[in-house]
């Protein structure tokens, strides 16, 4: 613990200047130019902070220092010094940028920077000596990880000691409310030696003239390498507006091989190299950029100006370090006789969306990135198979958890085993008294939950298999585990996140000042989940009842950034929450789902920017969505909110296709009904469990594969219609012992089956469709009877349920009716059935939300 408060402390002094008032996150994250702007004060890289990632890792912070361009097209530089004299290497990348502000940026190494100012025009230059590009970013491109075992070299006796970030200002129409720009790249070092030394290759037209209205304009490069063997392993392509198609070779004894070909109008990031590429000694390297002078009445030369053209084709490859060398450039065109035979793909630009051509510089909307890379591509294959099956999602009755005794279920989990952890609280509830009007909680005297509040239990036979979490929590909240089996928690009245080893004795890890609500780097106010890249052991915690942001630490509980403003009036906009709730890492694509409850809508970021990707909101989610979860493969799994009045959107769970966000299938329970489900967690094989904080319940689901399945939608719910030759798919948990027989014993779903049923189950089912039948011709015939008696045999009409039901206005689905609330996440009250949970109190004139 005294290790932790003196590396909060290092971390206070090294950002004294970024202070941040309370409930006002970071705007230098933000990706839209109607967020806040940041001020000087609260950038980063004016302090240069490192971060120390291990023994040997630590990250370096290099941004521009709150500069404000005066005109177009300025280029502004700056730079900082390696803080290790000894050789260290590059292995990452992460930008900070928004295409809003900036045009381009380009990270050049070199051992004398041209200013020792904090910042000057570039026009002075970069480097007084030789200078090596190390980054090049533009247009959202994602972050950049090189291969294991590579990276670039710095500082020793052989590599550069100064970092210099080179930052192109377009138009700078953003900046009229004069706000400060902090614009930069992160870098992550290492001083373990690495076997291959990476460098970069820049292919450049340099004399390239594109006339008015010339449709097809190409500008070729071509140079014979003359060197020792490089291994090809990304590429980037860059221009300006003109571009359509940027392609390049290696050529061979004729042949040409691509490295890559992409569409300069999408994000510039470095694409993996397909098919790996390696370039030997008198091998040729080619590329052609396609411009259209369509449009402009001038002609149109290369050059640095968002009006000039640039035709750049950068490469990154690797050697061995004996016979490394950082940067080469080609500026020429040694052969164009050869270009008669370049591939005709090379001639054909990429088609990009409708909503890609917006991106004009300066005034860009953001947009989702087409990513073509073998990765994704991958996970949406795999999607697309998981999504092919047809199956739905149905409680799995016979399972005993839902008689469990439990305090309220405020969050759910599985176990790298697939064990099911629940947290819950208890003998605590959140009600009307549990915090003043600063979020101060105001029930200490109670001391911690005595009872263990994390429970793992057997999913198949809800067998406790391990309790922890005693006199730990006073309100639990949300619970994820990493790959490693660590607890992460959160706790809203201690404003606090936790990681916890599985026995759950003391904390491994204390987010947060305890019992302080904020809204600065070192502060939560009541947090509501966390989530760990399995990757880059990256943290991610949900911020919260009152504070409207996502933010971001190091493996090690270091602030890295954040994101997020509260929602302001009218329709939210991307990267404003009201009560970010949930959070669902999604690996196969790199992003970060979070349920933004009183908002009723999932949004999507990317992980290593925080920067938006999309938004999933239908009308069946209500005005509340609680939990997601995600499935690899490409499900989503929700739950929503029980409706507010006057209001016909039932509280249920939802499945959806993560591409498009179309809803697949819907589920309720059985027995009992939902109150208020508060988490919700998925596994591969699709067994969901919903835990629900009023109900103090865990249901289980499991999903049934189905040959025939119609859904028919009445008032909100789903009625389904299944065959009785239809076969039913037992579902069975993963990397459990028990034998299959005890699988299905445990999971045996209520649906029809077919003959090969037990005798048992079929004449159970028989028995209850027959009843009905029976009942009701039994009533016909009495009222035939009654009306034949009455009416002397004349026949009165048949019966309508429909105006049976409609005359009788009184009747309603009770229960379902949710009436405004102003407590906080309190349990439901039996005398007066309101189902407040609610953290954070909405305005007038719409309900205030109820939360959990």
């Amino acid at each position: 613990m005294a290790g932790l408060v003196n590396n909060l402390l290092i971390l206070l002094l090294l950002f004294q200047n970024i202070c941040l008032g309370f409930r006002s996150p970071l705007s230098v994250f933000k990706r839209y130019k109607d967020t806040t702007r940041s001020l000087s004060s609260e950038c980063l890289g004016s302090e240069q902070p490192v971060i120390s990632l291990g023994l040997s890792d630590f990250a370096l912070d290099i941004r521009m220092p709150g500069v404000t361009p005066k005109q177009s097209d300025t280029y502004l530089c700056m730079s900082v010094r390696l803080p290790v004299d000894d050789e260290a290497y590059v292995v990452d990348f992460k930008p900070h940028a928004s295409m809003d502000t900036v045009h381009h940026m380009l990270l050049f190494g070199c051992n004398e920077p041209s200013s020792t100012e904090n910042y000057w025009d570039c026009d002075e230059g970069t480097c007084r000596d030789k200078s090596n590009i190390l980054y090049a970013w533009a247009r959202n491109a994602p972050p950049t990880r090189l291969p294991k075992g590579v990276g670039f070299r710095v500082g020793g006796e052989t590599g550069g000691r100064y970092f210099v970030l080179q930052v192109h200002y377009g138009d700078i129409s953003a900046f009229r409310d004069k706000h400060k720009d902090c614009s930069g790249v992160t870098l992550h070092l290492t001083h373990q030696k690495q076997p291959l030394i990476a460098g970069m290759y820049l292919m450049m037209s340099v004399n390239t003239v594109i006339p008015p209205g010339e449709k097809v304009v190409d500008a070729d490069i071509a140079c014979h390498y003359k060197r020792f063997p490089m291994h090809l392993f990304a590429y980037r392509v860059h221009t300006h507006r003109l571009g359509k198609v940027v392609s390049g070779y290696r050529v061979r004894n004729g042949q040409w091989t691509l490295i890559g070909r992409q569409s300069p109008q999408l994000p510039q990031a470095f694409y993996p190299v397909e098919h790996p590429v390696d370039v030997s000694y008198d091998d040729i390297l080619a590329a052609r950029c396609v411009f259209s002078g369509e449009g402009r009445t001038t002609e149109t030369h290369i050059g640095g100006t968002a009006n000039d053209e640039m035709c750049n084709f950068y490469i990154m490859y690797y050697m061995e370090a004996k016979h490394a060398v950082s940067y080469m450039t080609c500026t020429q065109n040694a052969n164009p006789e050869m270009f008669r035979n370049i591939p005709q793909e090379a001639n054909i630009p990429v088609p990009i969306k409708s909503d890609m051509l917006k991106m004009t510089h300066g005034h860009h909307e953001e947009t989702k990135d087409s990513d073509t890379s073998s990765l994704l591509q991958q996970a949406k294959k795999e999607e697309e198979e998981i999504l092919d099956q047809d199956f739905h999602i149905e409680e799995a009755v016979e399972w005993p958890g839902l008689d469990l005794k439990l305090g309220q279920v405020s969050g759910l989990a599985l176990d790298p085993e697939n064990n099911l952890v629940i947290f819950h609280r208890g003998d605590h509830v959140w009600d009307e008294n549990s915090f003043d009007s600063k979020f101060v909680y105001q029930q200490r005297g109670l001391g911690p939950i005595e009872q263990n509040t994390i429970l793992v239990l057997n999913p198949s036979n809800a067998k406790l298999l391990h309790s922890t979490g005693k006199s730990l929590f006073y309100l639990p909240h949300g619970l994820s585990i990493d790959k490693n089996g660590n607890y992460w928690v959160t706790d809203v009245a201690l404003h606090q996140v936790f990681k916890l080893g599985t026995e759950g004795k003391e904390p491994l890890l204390t987010l947060g000042v305890a019992l302080q609500p904020g809204s600065d780097k070192n502060h939560f106010c009541q947090p509501t989940d966390v989530a760990v890249d399995p990757i880059t052991g990256s943290i991610y915690v949900s911020d919260g009842y009152c504070n409207s942001r996502i933010i971001q630490f190091s493996p090690d509980g270091l602030y890295v950034m954040q994101w997020g403003e509260e929602s302001s009036l009218g329709r939210a906009r991307p990267g404003q929450f009201h009560i970010p709730h949930s959070l669902a890492l999604i690996p196969d694509f790199s992003q970060l789902c979070v349920a933004d409850r009183e908002n009723g809508r999932i949004q999507c970021f990317r992980l290593e920017t925080g920067e938006f990707t999309r938004e999933i909101k239908h009308k069946s989610f209500g005005r509340e969505l609680f939990a997601v979860s995600y499935v690899p493969g490409g499900l989503l799994f929700a739950v929503n909110g029980m409706p507010y009045p006057g209001e016909a959107e039932p509280v249920q769970g939802f499945v959806m296709n993560f591409s498009t966000g179309e809803i697949i299938d819907f589920f309720i329970p059985l027995r009992k009904s939902f109150e208020m489900p508060h988490d919700i967690v998925a596994s591969e094989d699709r067994t969901v469990f919903v835990g629900d904080v009023h109900a103090r319940a865990v249901w289980k689901f499991a999903s049934t594969e189905k040959v025939e399945h119609r859904s028919v939608k009445k008032a909100g719910i789903e009625v389904q219609e299944i065959k009785e030759s239809e076969a039913v798919a037992e579902v069975r948990l993963k990397n459990k012992p028990e034998s299959t027989h005890s699988l299905k014993d445990a999971d045996k779903q209520p649906l029809v089956q077919q003959a090969s049923s037990t005798g048992v189950s079929f004449v159970l089912i028989t028995t209850l469709l027959i009843i009905p039948v029976v009942v009701l011709l039994a009533i016909l015939i009495f009222i035939r009877w009654r009306k034949t008696t009455v009416y002397g045999g004349k026949g009165g009409g048949g019966i309508n349920l429909g105006n049976f039901f409609a005359s009788h206005k009184g009747y309603s689905r009770k229960g379902f009716d949710r009436l405004s609330t102003e407590g906080s996440d309190q349990e439901k009250d039996e005398d007066d059935g309101t189902d407040s949970e609610e953290e954070c109190s909405a305005s007038p004139p719409p309900p205030t939300p109820s939360s959990s």
